[in-house]
């Protein structure tokens, strides 16, 4: 069935004016969504956050459902927070870790993700060591089998890092990680919204996304996936009103991913984020991911073709990110003259991927990630653009 692109862009008010291919950082929200954050931040300046928050109780709470549904799991699984850093922060801190155990992570993580694992190694001793790729760029499962221990605690990897186009074999390395006593922590920013993403296919016990991106969602709002059956053998650092029961003893964590919610909250956000749930749902992610992927393949054709343009991406499956470099010209340039003809794309520096980035040499590309929305004139006039930078004048000179 063709895609309906005229109502989706309709339905995105920003495409009439700029060419938006920064959507791995932050999409363009569909108007159901700013529309219904308006309508509740007019509402608390009208009758009170606390009253609105009151009156609009199922609006705030459908955010659980929505992301529940979204992943295949059950809303006492979901935890909302106000951002997936929060989100991978809290998971990693209430694993019981010690002295000489073992974490095995990609060498993809995302900058705040590594630092935090650093962070961990330096604080509790554990064992910090980087899963190995094969020729393509992925995890490699077949050598991620022969590293599994019984000191092996923690295996964590992204799902698409930020960076590349690649889409790692999650769902291989959670059926391998399975036969252990090992946790499996997905981080699932870049995947969540753009591609499929089932917690039970991948077999994963905790991930991490966020709504900004591909969901189309608000800023400031993030969510963790805890399963089930491990929540009891996570203790969360920070104890909320909303994280907790009372009984006669005192207190206890309250069970699932609750655990992990504090009391305050932003309440239009959540709202936001239920309907960009809902209106991403609406669509059919299975739908809209064949056309991402489609419109993410003819790009990475044509830019691979331009003189003095590399593509940098990696893997067997990719997605809608797409990653280049320039002979001779910085990124910055390039993203500068882009913004000035009224199209966005992003720089990513080797801080925010670094064990990747800089075992392959680079300390900066330029990031062009698409979506549905995003038009093929408007995949004209990024070429167009990058023809008439790559073939003119080079005195911006990448140092």
């Amino acid at each position: 069935m063709q895609f309906d692109l005229a109502t989706a862009r309709a339905d995105t008010p920003g495409v009439a004016h700029v060419v938006h291919l920064n959507n791995a950082g932050a999409s363009l929200a569909p108007r159901v969504v700013t529309e219904a954050m308006t309508a509740h931040l007019t509402l608390e300046s009208t009758v009170g956050a606390y009253e609105a928050a009151e009156r609009a109780q199922s609006a705030v709470g459908r955010a659980h459902h929505a992301v529940a549904r979204l992943l295949g799991a059950r809303s006492d699984e979901i935890a909302i927070v106000d951002s997936a850093t929060r989100a991978w922060g809290l998971a990693l801190a209430s694993i019981p870790l010690k002295a000489g155990d073992r974490v095995l992570v990609s060498p993809v993580e995302y900058g705040s993700n590594h630092l935090s694992l650093l962070h961990l190694a330096e604080r509790t001793g554990v064992r910090l060591e980087f899963l190995p790729v094969d020729a393509n760029g992925l995890v490699d499962p077949a050598a991620l089998e022969q590293r599994l221990d019984d000191r092996v605690k923690l295996v964590a990897m992204a799902h698409v890092p930020m960076h590349d186009g690649l889409v790692n074999p999650v769902a291989r390395v959670g059926e391998l990680v399975r036969r252990t006593d090992a946790l499996f922590l997905v981080d699932a920013c870049q995947s969540v919204g753009q591609l499929p993403v089932d917690v039970r296919e991948i077999d994963c016990d905790l991930l991490v996304g966020c709504g900004r991106k591909y969901l189309r969602g608000p800023r400031g709002t993030g969510f963790l996936y805890v399963r089930s059956a491990v929540a009891d053998r996570l203790t969360p650092t920070v104890a909320g009103l909303d994280g907790i029961q009372w009984d006669a003893g005192g207190y206890r964590f309250a069970p699932g991913a609750r655990r992990f919610e504090t009391w305050e909250a932003n309440a239009a956000a959540r709202i936001g984020l239920g309907v960009a749930v809902d209106y991403a749902l609406g669509w059919g992610v299975e739908r809209t991911w064949q056309r991402i992927r489609t419109l993410a393949a003819d790009l990475r054709a044509d830019l691979a073709a331009m003189p003095g343009v590399t593509v940098e991406d990696r893997g067997v499956e990719r997605c809608g990110n797409v990653a280049v470099t320039f002979d001779g010209l910085d990124p910055f340039h390039v993203r500068g003259e882009l913004l000035r003809a009224g199209i966005n794309t992003w720089v990513c520096l080797d801080n925010a991927a670094c064990q990747d980035m800089r075992q392959r040499g680079l300390s900066r590309l330029l990031r062009i990630s698409v979506h549905y929305y995003n038009s093929e004139s408007e995949l004209e006039r990024l070429r167009c653009a990058l023809d008439r930078l790559t073939t003119g004048s080079k005195a911006t000179v990448f140092a």
